[in-house]
């Protein structure tokens, strides 16, 4: 009986289970409701008995049904704002990548890094992840990889060309490889931290703040925060996976440069079509910044997600050929960004409203004031571990869904401010770097040969042990001076229902 399987038929029995279950004393009845929902959902996800978007839906049908709250108030929360700054997003990426913009900024990135085998995977990292804040990770890790593997299809022919030649070149065995292929694994999984679009569950715990505390997270918010972690991340990264896990033994990779310019002359000079995408880019870019840098009376209503929709549609705008009236980005193009993930969205963002509205953030807060006192420091290396694990093992969007609202219940009965818990579980739920059914990226590079499961789980608990002490410190030291708020106290107004 397969994973799924079982999980069709436990998730129901669990449901049922938490509903006949004796209500504790001081917790609501619809309460234990939205916990029935809750370990239904998150038994569905986890197993994926049916597709994830499909069980995100849950809420949509159940609240309503079992009394939690009004139909249409629980669909608002798949039309929050986030989820648009989300599809914004993808509009754009997708056009990058109809362009092939993406292609030519990794080729050139790569380029200029340099030729020597810690270079070169110095530049393919942070191509990565410069990509993966822009576009989806799977979609970064997918073009990377496959530049990747033709520069070691070509550095193997030179190796096996060179008299004593004593480098193992064999998928598994070559180190080069290894260390290269890890390498675009995790700093697209990094990268994707830096910005508020760049993972699913940053814009997840956007729109939980939101919804919950009526606080906005802007895009410049985040990344004063993130990007600093994100670099500092990567580059710890970089050296572990090229000095200490598999130093490649050798001074340079035969072919290399011949490979980049070989790639960049079959994609031709520069595009108008190219020209013009990146100059949407730059704008949307900018107008994120200012929005965050500057108040105007007159546009104190512009949410990030308005400058995002905003520029995607200026690409069915401009046109691509005139003449012919075709445009930068087409219909026939949006019907392939990722909608199961907008619908995710909204599934993280019910469940949470279901919290805060049934009382279960208050009673989960009482049943954990025994941690009241506790070291904020271990908390957050406990969460770390926690939330790492389960991202091993079910999609980091599902996980930041179930998450968050335990978090701002475990801020409740700790009495500390909930933004370090959620940021913790939000952080976390990225760093899952042992296992290939962790993230799409993982699993992309697993299916090169060129890298083995003891290999991953060797250089992943490293990383993730990194991970756990970073995400600590910039939880605990850093957040409180970049977004001036007090970690240790749970702010009077953020009181929830």
């Amino acid at each position: 009986m397969t994973r799924s399987t079982i999980g069709l038929f436990l998730g129901p029995f669990l449901f049922l289970l938490v509903l006949l279950l004796p209500t504790p004393e001081g917790v609501e009845t619809v309460a234990m409701r939205v916990a029935a929902v809750t370990v239904l959902m998150a038994t569905w996800w986890i197993t994926q008995a049916i597709p994830i978007p499909a069980t995100s839906l849950l809420p949509i049908m159940l609240f309503p049904l079992l009394g939690v709250m009004d139909g249409a108030e629980v669909t608002l929360a798949y039309g929050n704002h986030v989820i648009f700054l989300f599809l914004g997003g993808f509009l754009i990426a997708v056009t990058v990548q109809k362009w092939n913009l993406h292609k030519r900024i990794a080729l050139h990135t790569i380029r200029v890094v340099g030729v020597t085998p810690q270079r070169i995977i110095l530049g393919f990292m942070l191509t990565t992840a410069i990509l993966s804040m822009l576009i989806s990770n799977t979609a970064a890790t997918m073009l990377m990889v496959t530049i990747g593997l033709a520069v070691l299809q070509r550095a193997e022919e030179k190796l096996a060309q060179q008299p004593g030649n004593a480098i193992d070149t064999r998928p598994g065995h070559f180190r080069f490889g290894i260390a290269l292929m890890l390498g675009i694994a995790y700093s697209s999984s990094i990268g994707g931290v830096a910005t508020l679009i760049g993972t699913p569950p940053n814009a997840i715990f956007a729109g939980v703040v939101e919804q919950t505390y009526q606080q906005t997270i802007g895009f410049v918010d985040w990344m004063k925060f993130a990007m600093p972690l994100s670099i500092l991340m990567l580059t710890i990264s970089w050296l572990y996976l090229t000095r200490f896990a598999f130093p490649s033994g050798m001074t340079q990779i035969p072919g290399s440069r011949d490979t980049f310019d070989q790639e960049l002359a079959e994609l031709g000079p520069i595009s108008s079509q190219e020209r013009k995408v990146f100059m949407v880019l730059i704008l949307v870019a900018v107008l994120w910044f200012i929005n965050g840098l500057v108040t105007i009376e007159a546009l104190q209503f512009v949410k990030d997600s308005t400058i995002a929709i905003a520029c995607a549609l200026l690409l069915f705008i401009i046109p691509s050929d005139f003449k012919k009236r075709e445009f930068l980005l087409d219909w026939k193009t949006v019907v392939t960004i990722p909608w199961d993930i907008l619908i995710l969205f909204g599934g993280g963002f019910a469940l949470a409203l279901g919290f805060v509205e049934s009382g279960l953030t208050k009673a989960v807060a009482e049943q954990l004031t025994v941690l009241e006192g506790t070291n904020l420091s271990v908390i957050v290396a406990g969460i770390t571990t926690l939330v790492v694990l389960l991202t091993e093992f079910t999609s980091n969007t599902a996980t930041a869904s179930i998450s968050l609202p335990i978090m701002i219940a475990l801020a409740e009965a700790m009495q500390v401010h909930p933004f370090g818990l959620m940021i913790t579980a939000t952080l976390a739920a990225s760093f899952a770097f042992m296992l290939p059914v962790a993230t799409p990226p993982n699993a992309i590079v697993f299916g090169s040969r060129y890298v083995t499961i003891p290999q991953m789980v060797k250089a992943g608990i490293w990383l993730y042990l990194i991970g756990m002490v970073l995400i600590t410190c910039f939880v605990t030291l850093v957040l409180p001076l970049v977004w001036g708020i007090d970690i240790d106290t749970f702010p009077p107004e953020f009181v929830s229902g």
